[in-house]
């Protein structure tokens, strides 16, 4: 041991009862087993007596009996020497004998209290060290990660005594799209602890299709936080009064009244929170939703636009690699605050000018959609942008059917989308089929015009 806090300051009787109520209270166990150090511990015999007993715990993903322990002991006493042998056994035999445990209350609180301490002093030691790193999002990660240990009471879910929770209508608690078609196909929208992406080229719509979810969440009454790490916080809000107003992007500043008038009468809240790209990363984010919360403002919604500008916590050799952890970290977050969270994620070349974008055209690390819950893609091709056309592909729905393709009404002056009706048509091959038609059209349509330009 290098100069490690033990238990000695409680006694050999404390420290028998502790293994002891480990062993008793699987709950307990679960807490301490966080924090504990088997070097706390004085005795050799105890330190060996948790080990059989944490190892068959993470064998076998259960607790183990009375009667199972007994048996795991008398399995190992031939690996240790006669002194040790004895004292296990006798150990044990006490346990046996032992009904009830006087102090049973104080014993897991000081416990528990010792360990997390012990806990704290290291990460406080490897912050020192990450200092000379200037690695501060990584250091208030640690010191929070090493308060956390030791104090989650929530054990998990009762299958059967929780059963009525499961069914309350209020379980996923979803914020609509503003889309009728989605919200139909997903259950009302993107629920609590969910992550959503939408995938789309550069330039196609990315942060318009963010900014109208947020917006119809702030009609609804919610509380979006918005992080932008690619535009101006201003330009974001511009994008958020023409959405909510209906006026256009060019007319917003000569009908300012209007455009007050209108967002005065919305009934929910609007955080939107500018970072430099590359600049910010999940840490980042949950210590300004923190920050939020201390002064009394709870997200319904978070919106981060988008994953890919995020810097890595802790950056790899592989960029891919950065990528997936980001996303596995930003459905934490969704899952740390209850509450739905959007993204937006960049396709590579193959989605440019793709008639529909498939998960496969997602950049960098296809293993970022296993994280999502919900994926959906938005096209359009340069003669959908001159028509206000595009299409939403349903790439993946954890709740509900996915696969489908829904035409699109795009009108970026007013930051005004809407989803048109599906017909017999709309499926991948005769959106391609239809599209090709369109192209040569198109195509020669300019021949024409060109020719009769230079005549």
């Amino acid at each position: 041991m290098q100069n490690k806090e033990t238990f000695s300051r409680f006694g050999k009787d404390f420290q028998e009862k502790l293994c002891h109520l480990m062993l008793k209270d699987r709950p307990f166990c679960d807490q301490i087993t966080e924090v504990l150090n088997l070097e706390f511990l004085d005795y050799e015999h105890l330190r060996v007596f948790v080990d059989i007993m944490l190892k068959y715990r993470e064998r076998y993903k259960i607790h183990p009996s009375y009667s199972i322990m007994e048996t795991r002991i008398r399995c190992e006493v031939n690996n240790y020497s006669k002194a040790l042998k004895e004292k296990l056994i006798n150990f044990y035999k006490v346990i046996m004998a032992t009904h009830d445990l006087p102090q049973e209350k104080y014993i897991k609180e000081s416990s528990i209290e010792f360990c997390r301490k012990q806990v704290l002093k290291s990460a406080m030691m490897k912050s020192v060290r990450l200092i000379k790193t200037s690695s501060f999002d990584e250091i208030q990660g640690v010191i929070e990660s090493a308060l956390k240990l030791g104090t989650d009471n929530n054990f998990g879910h009762d299958y059967i005594k929780d059963f009525e929770e499961r069914y309350a209508i209020t379980s996923r608690n979803p914020i609509s799209t503003g889309f009728e078609k989605i919200d139909d196909i997903c259950n009302g929208g993107l629920g609590k602890s969910e992550l959503g992406v939408v995938i789309a080229p550069t330039g196609a719509g990315k942060s318009m299709v963010l900014v109208h979810l947020g917006a119809e969440a702030v009609k609804a009454g919610k509380v979006v936080v918005h992080y932008t790490m690619e535009l101006a916080d201003t330009v974001v809000g511009n994008r958020y009064d023409s959405c909510i107003s209906g006026v256009a992007l060019a007319d917003l500043f000569s009908n300012k009244k209007r455009v007050l008038e209108t967002i005065q009468d919305v009934e929910g809240q609007l955080i939107i929170k500018e970072y430099p790209t590359k600049s910010a990363s999940t840490e980042t984010i949950k210590n300004h939703i923190e920050r939020l919360r201390k002064r009394d403002i709870e997200p319904d919604m978070i919106i981060v636009d988008y994953a890919d500008l995020l810097r890595p916590v802790k950056a790899t050799r592989e960029k891919r690699h950065d990528l997936e952890n980001t996303y596995e970290e930003l459905r934490a977050i969704a899952q740390i605050y209850k509450c739905p969270l959007w993204t937006a994620s960049q396709t590579n070349r193959s989605g440019l000018n793709a008639e529909v974008i498939t998960m496969e055209a997602i950049s960098e690390a296809f293993n970022k959609c296993f994280v999502a819950d919900f994926i959906c893609s938005l096209s359009r091709t340069v003669q959908d942008k001159q028509a206000n056309k595009g299409r939403f592909f349903i790439a993946k729905n954890r709740n509900g059917p996915d696969g489908l393709v829904f035409p699109t009404f795009v009108d970026w002056s007013k930051v005004d989308i809407k989803m048109l009706d599906r017909t017999s048509a709309d499926s991948i091959s005769s959106v391609i089929k239809d599209s090709e038609i369109n192209t040569q059209a198109y195509i020669q349509e300019v021949y024409k015009k060109t020719n009769n330009e230079r005549k």
